[in-house]
């Protein structure tokens, strides 16, 4: 399902217009977005938990080469889905 499928169903489902879902959609996404870069994580209630964690530096080694690289230290966002939404996948 690409976005647009997911605004589309999302409005049938909720009985809005696809203009007030998106504008919806792209509310939640921003809200989302400011808690993230605060460094705040999101527990969203039988879905799953956002939060950013960060990798610290490392050294890779390119197996075509044998060159060894420093990979800077970065921030990855990571999402842990909740239990049910585990058992209802399985």
């Amino acid at each position: 399902m690409n976005n647009k499928e997911f605004i589309s169903e999302l409005a049938n489902r909720m009985g809005y217009t696809t203009k007030d879902t998106i504008s919806a959609m792209n509310d939640l996404v921003a809200g989302m977005t400011e808690f993230l870069v605060d460094d705040k994580s999101i527990a969203i209630q039988n879905f799953g938990t956002f939060e950013v964690k960060k990798k610290l530096e490392r050294v890779v080694v390119n197996p075509a080469t044998q060159q060894r690289m420093l990979v800077p230290p970065k921030l990855v966002l990571n999402f842990k889905a909740s239990t049910l939404l585990k058992e209802k996948m399985q």
